[in-house]
């Protein structure tokens, strides 16, 4: 592609040099360059691509996109300097893989809980629907059925956009995806045209990056504000900051609550651990989903699906066809007769959520045993919150091991207990190692208790010291049901 062709879309300060130049590949990795590439100079959390221009050129990029251009120039290089080269960069993505997003109705979900699970049943939906569509989440990537393993919430601006295209070339006219906080911070969506936006909601999350609740709230709404007349905002109406969403978008607002007045309106009817049935303005809907949570990524998924044209009782009947996803709110039955629940809930507004709805269920009748940890490399403030949130609504707490990463498992643990009074110490039982905790609170179950396990859901790995272990709490519960036959 021509260059002059590539940045047409992107506010370029200052060219040095030749830029009527043919690209043979657009990168911001400096050792993925070869011979005629278009390297974008980005600044990272870690890492700035600045240093690495020297390198790329040796390499043979011939054209540079920076922020501050280098001492010493190159005579055969073209340099564009630009003011922000991370949001260039998904600019230049965008264009380079023919602009998919354009090709495609393409959904964003953002919110600290409720993503994946919305994302991918409005993808389930739609190719129930008989809709070729196409999914980007936290656990797998889909090209109508064909998976494709994901590595982030959000993936990078070029990986992102040739999946997108992958989408449109194998006739997706659907997408869903999850929109990370981080990838609208760092601009990974720069240049995509979205339909719509969906709000869950936000608590504590991710303060290790964003380092305030308030930066946290402005990259969310950020999404918002880019969005086009044309598309929609559907928010969260119970959630504090779900009009804050609204305040400033262009886009056609709606909401959807299950406490206040909205335009999705849902309600509890009946609840067991097999499902619920659900009053959703005013027609009465049977779903195998638990929890109020549940409730609330139902009505964005029934909301979102109506306004993108599915008719409203062909919508909500389909919620009845959809099942939920791996590892969020995952009842297991063991052959005792306590039941195992497997969730991701790793924040703790979202631990709080599974627990309410385990109690409204078992209402004090039965024991809750919760199994939890908290991620290494990973905001701190949240490890005694989520241990307290563990003591209050449950019976008994087992604190364990997470993804320590590069941290000492035993002192994430001393961060959780920190949260803890000495009597509620007492009442809880250490075990570091994850598979040693998940058995004993097996041992601990009586027939109609529930266990929860929490905070890795679908994960199927350990990250120690760097090195990624298999492990899988779903399969732990399922090898100790069977020395219970």
């Amino acid at each position: 592609m021509n260059l002059n062709e590539l940045i047409t879309h992107i506010p370029i300060n200052q060219t040095i040099g030749n830029s009527d130049i043919e690209i043979t590949r657009l990168e911001f990795d400096s050792r993925k360059i070869v011979s005629g590439s278009l390297f974008v100079a980005t600044r990272g959390t870690a890492v700035d691509g600045h240093t690495f221009i020297s390198a790329a050129i040796e390499k043979g990029a011939t054209a540079v996109v920076c922020e501050t251009l280098p001492e010493n120039l190159s005579a055969e290089v073209c340099y564009l300097q630009t003011g922000n080269s991370a949001e260039a960069l998904g600019q230049l993505a965008h264009c380079w893989f023919g602009e998919p997003s354009k090709h495609l109705t393409l959904v964003g979900v953002t919110g600290t809980n409720g993503k994946t699970t919305i994302a991918t049943l409005l993808y389930q939906l739609f190719l129930k629907e008989g809709f070729s569509a196409g999914l980007l989440s936290t656990v797998c990537n889909y090209i109508n059925e064909r998976a494709v393993e994901a590595t982030h919430t959000t993936p990078d601006p070029l990986e992102l956009n040739s999946l997108l295209a992958d989408m449109v070339e194998s006739g997706c006219t659907h997408a869903f995806m999850e929109v990370s906080s981080h990838a609208v911070d760092q601009r990974r969506i720069a240049g995509l045209e979205f339909a719509g936006a969906i709000f869950t909601n936000l608590t504590r999350d991710h303060m290790d990056y964003h380092h305030t609740v308030e930066n946290y709230l402005k990259a969310k709404k950020r999404f918002f504000d880019d969005l086009a007349p044309e598309a929609f905002a559907l928010t969260n109406a119970d959630d504090k900051n779900g009009f804050v969403m609204l305040q400033n978008t262009k886009a056609k607002k709606f909401s959807y609550a299950t406490r206040t007045i909205a335009d999705f309106k849902g309600k509890i009817i009946e609840e067991s651990f097999e499902g619920m049935l659900l009053q959703i303005n005013e027609h009465e809907v049977s779903v195998p989903f638990i929890g109020r949570f549940n409730v609330s990524n139902l009505l964005a998924v029934a909301g979102a699906a109506i306004l993108l044209g599915i008719p409203e009782i062909e919508a909500l009947q389909q919620l009845s066809t959809l099942h939920p996803v791996s590892g969020r709110f995952e009842a297991l039955r063991s052959p005792s007769g306590y039941t195992a629940i497997v969730d991701y809930a790793h924040t703790p507004d979202a631990l709080n959520n599974v627990l309410s709805t385990i109690n409204d269920i078992v209402k004090g009748k039965n024991e809750v045993i919760t199994v939890v940890g908290c991620g290494g490399n990973r905001d701190k403030g949240k490890r005694p919150m989520m241990a307290k949130e563990a003591v209050t609504a449950s019976t008994k707490v087992i604190i364990t091991s997470d993804n320590p990463r590069d941290e000492e498992p035993m002192d994430i643990i001393n961060d959780m207990l920190a949260g803890l009074s000495t009597t509620e110490k007492r009442h809880t039982l250490t075990l570091v190692n994850r598979e040693q905790a998940i058995r004993a609170a097996c041992m601990l179950a009586k027939p109609g208790d529930v266990i929860l396990v929490a905070g890795k859901g679908h994960e199927d790995y350990q990250i120690i010291k760097g090195v990624k272990h298999h492990f899988d709490d779903k399969e732990v519960l399922l090898e100790f049901f069977k020395t219970e036959q």
